[in-house]
């Protein structure tokens, strides 16, 4: 009798839970932020990680030898970083040897389940056995989690296991498209219980108590997409407290396939079946030992991976590593943006145009916890971080009753179009309207708004807690909080603050180029709801006693920043002409500077033409790269913005304001370390993971995208995994990549003894440094830097002498 998993020792369910645990999660396309895949393996090193995957699935971290080779020959990895970063590895060899090593870096071959074993073997099979289980696993996940997706914030729980057994049990075409015309009696043999499944798994592969996990993590590699999507649904039900995890289910998924073919060569081919079964043996004896075998083989690149991260980092020191000096001068106008690289260029444009600007940066959804919902329509969406679950819902004070129904009404008929059984009789009943669409966006482009924001240009707010509208003392608090956490100490006449967001047409993964502090939408509601706070007479009113005095001749105006176009629209009350003249000039700037990165023959087009190409660009429904996003980050700033003021970071850092004088018990800088930092964090290995290999955590070629469940995520073509992470186009020119994979170096201006004990006290941000997922730096107004590492700090640069700096935290390391 087959053994249940709560028989099974200890040890085994615990691997096999830690195992489940192992898989990032993936947003949906409407709400796409930036995920690092490795997330849920922070706690061990990076590199040790790196060749645990390698091992596991032949997932790649590091880019390959000939680009670090080509890197080094085009002088973006120095000779400086690397003698330093082979220091630092303790491997006794000389820079040549370093150089030959990384020509003669063996092929990594990684471990093969039985699915993969058959494949390698087979000699009647027509298709390769682990591509068809991949496909079969997701177009069923893909049918089962739409039909699930009503139920998700309910107490019903669809179970994935019993309804996928069910539907292979009375699915003979299994036999038929595979060829094998009794493979479909074999699914009857399963157990219905997931537990069970895993259990007879377990015994009939031989596997033992140190190869559970590995073996299990595995398993769930081969289906990482729809593993990403279940841990999605996890992380959904921790924030709302409904806990539900069905990564297990898919698991046993999984392991049945193999199960499945293990029996059935066994019956069917028992000649066969005995090498099988010799190449298995082989297979899970290298098992256990091939993640240290892979991390030896790695161990060049990584040094060369290094040396690539440290060529970036002194020249950055180069540029910060100079003492500050704080000029008083009158400001006219404060100009509060989203942290997002892409604002480094234009806050940068925009202080060139008078030294009376002073901007500011800040998480895009400006300390507002809200999800925003029309009054009067059925839908709503987060606002907010992904980390955050909203506690505040925004709405309007005047309802647009028509557009609302309008809303759900759309909401429905789309819902419909999208889902499985209607697709062949929405495609005839509606495809000649589809066929109009599509002259239409060739001919007569115009810009396409999402149909939630078009109600939301009200210029009075709803703010609304478990249903109770907010009083004007909570108003306050709230407004007084946010103001507290931008750094703002003294009020100039005009403050804008600006949200932003992107703007393209026919791009599935357009929500992943918004503001993912704003949950992958645009940061408009959020800055229009925060003006009208900060405008309200009564919340003015109440905010001295909160200990903010905002001169009555302030005014706050809500902006939104296309990134696409670099275009600042105003809502509501317009700026002066002044502002206005410096917003426009800031824009062409702007452009120019990003139009090269783009296309090189923008570069010659004069102003005019350019703003009037950008915007073309936006709105060509055929256009697959319309910005670079975020593309090519690399360091986070938490700093007075003086200090950066001025220096050309090349649109390479997110850039946070903080004055640490002003953060008496530094609980501001505990937000900013425990949030927009691992948010920055996971943007960085988003954009990391999609380029070293895109095709496990990357989305492939946008032009094959169909979307999957109506809003799930996206196939590359008609099956196989589920995509996640980043589209080829996003990443690469078709010439060269243009994103420079390294991990985030974090700068803060803050005292050392702060960051040390708020890094103490919180888990993550200690894993995070100390097993080198990003790199700390703490930076003094005088201009010297230090690396915060293993509970330690290690000299990096000096303003009066940086020569031998780099040599001193080699012989520390």
């Amino acid at each position: 009798m087959a053994r249940d998993i709560r028989t099974l020792t200890q040890p085994q369910r615990s691997a096999i839970q830690t195992a489940c645990l192992k898989l990032a999660p993936s947003w949906p396309l409407d709400q796409m932020i930036a995920v690092s895949p490795y997330w849920p393996m922070r706690d061990e090193p990076i590199e040790q990680v790196s060749a645990r995957l390698s091992a596991l699935a032949g997932i790649s971290m590091l880019m390959p030898a000939s680009d670090y080779l080509d890197w080094y020959r085009r002088d973006l990895i120095t000779e400086q970083a690397l003698q330093t970063a082979l220091a630092e590895s303790g491997l006794g060899i000389s820079q040549g040897e370093l150089v030959q090593a990384l020509e003669r870096i063996p092929e990594q071959v990684p471990w093969q389940p039985l699915s993969g074993l058959l494949d390698e073997h087979r000699a009647r099979h027509k298709m390769a056995w682990r591509d068809e289980i991949t496909h079969q696993i997701s177009q069923f996940c893909a049918a089962h989690f739409q039909q699930a997706q009503p139920m998700l914030h309910s107490n019903e729980k669809p179970d994935l296991y019993a309804h996928w057994l069910a539907v292979s049990q009375r699915d003979r075409g299994l036999s038929i498209v595979l060829d094998e015309p009794d493979l479909h009696r074999y699914f009857a043999q399963l157990p219905d219980d997931p537990h069970a499944l895993i259990a007879q798994a377990l015994d009939t592969f031989g596997i033992q108590n140190e190869q559970v996990e590995l073996y299990a993590h595995a398993m769930l590699l081969d289906i990482s997409g729809w593993g990403a999507w279940v841990a999605y649904l996890r992380w959904q039900g921790e924030l709302s407290n409904t806990p539900q995890d069905q990564t297990l289910e898919l698991l046993a998924i999984r392991m049945a396939w193999e199960l499945v073919l293990w029996r059935y060569q066994e019956s069917q081919f028992p000649g066969f079946f005995a090498t099988l079964t010799h190449a298995w043996k082989q297979s899970m004896a290298r098992l256990t030992d091939l993640p240290v075998q892979h991390q030896t083989q790695q161990k060049p690149l990584w040094i060369w991976a290094r040396a690539a991260e440290l060529s970036y980092q002194q020249q950055l020191h180069s540029m910060l590593s100079r003492p500050v000096n704080l000029s008083a001068r009158a400001i006219q106008c404060q100009v509060a943006f989203c942290i997002d690289v892409r604002s480094e260029v234009y806050r940068r444009a925009l202080e060139g145009q008078s030294d009376a600007i002073q901007t500011m940066g800040f998480a895009g959804f400006f300390g507002l916890p809200i999800s925003y919902q029309p009054q009067q329509a059925d839908v709503s969406r987060p606002q907010c971080p992904g980390l955050l679950m909203p506690s505040l819902v925004a709405s309007h004070a005047q309802t647009d009753k028509h557009g609302a129904a309008s809303l759900n009404a759309g909401a429905r008929w789309q819902a419909f179009s999208k889902s499985a059984t209607a697709s062949f009789s929405m495609v005839e009943s509606a495809g000649w309207i589809d066929t109009f669409k599509l002259l239409k966006k060739a001919f007569f482009a115009s810009e396409q708004v999402h149909p939630v924001d078009k109600l939301s240009n009200s210029q009075s707010w709803s703010l609304t807690q478990n249903g109770e509208e907010l009083s004007a003392q909570q108003k306050a608090e709230l407004a007084a909080g946010v103001l507290h956490a931008m750094g703002f100490e003294q009020f100039a006449p005009t403050v804008l603050l600006v949200g932003h967001g992107s703007h393209s047409t026919n791009n599935l993964q357009e929500a992943g180029l918004g503001c993912g502090a704003c949950g992958g939408q645009s940061g408009e509601v959020n800055v229009k709801v925060l003006v009208w706070l900060l405008n309200d007479k009564a919340v003015r009113a109440a905010l001295p006693e909160l200990g903010v005095e905002i001169p009555e001749q302030t005014r706050f105006i809500a902006a939104l920043h296309n990134t696409t176009t670099d275009h600042i629209r105003c809502y509501g009350e317009k700026p002066d002409a002044q502002i206005e003249s410096w917003l426009s000039r800031a824009t062409a700037v702007a452009q120019k500077e990003r139009a090269t990165k783009l296309d090189a023959q923008l570069a010659d087009f004069d102003r005019e033409a350019l703003d009037q190409a950008l915007i073309a660009r936006s709105l060509d429904w055929s256009q697959t790269r319309p910005e670079w996003g975020l593309a090519n980050n690399a360091a986070f700033v938490v700093a007075p913005r003086d200090w950066t003021r001025g220096v050309d970071l090349q649109g390479r850092s997110f850039l946070h304001d903080y004055q640490w004088q002003h953060d008496t018990d530094f609980k501001v800088l505990e937000t900013i370390m425990t949030a927009p930092m691992l948010v920055t964090h996971w943007i960085n290995m988003q954009y990391n993971a999609s380029t070293t290999d895109n095709l496990h955590f990357g989305s492939g070629n946008k032009v094959l995208h169909n979307a999957v469940g109506g809003n799930i995520g996206v196939f590359e073509g008609n099956g196989g995994d589920l995509r996640t992470g980043l589209a080829m186009q996003s990443l690469h020119n078709g010439h060269d990549w243009m994103h420079q994979v390294q991990r985030l170096s974090v700068y803060l201006a803050a005292p050392k003894s702060a960051i040390k004990d708020i890094a103490s006290r919180h888990e993550v941000v200690q894993q995070l440094i100390d097993n080198e997922w990003l790199y700390v730096f703490q930076w003094q107004s005088s201009g010297e830097i230090s690396r915060f590492y293993q509970q330690r700090w290690w000299p990096v640069s000096a303003p009066a002498d940086r020569q031998g700096e780099e040599q001193k935290i080699v012989q520390c390391l």
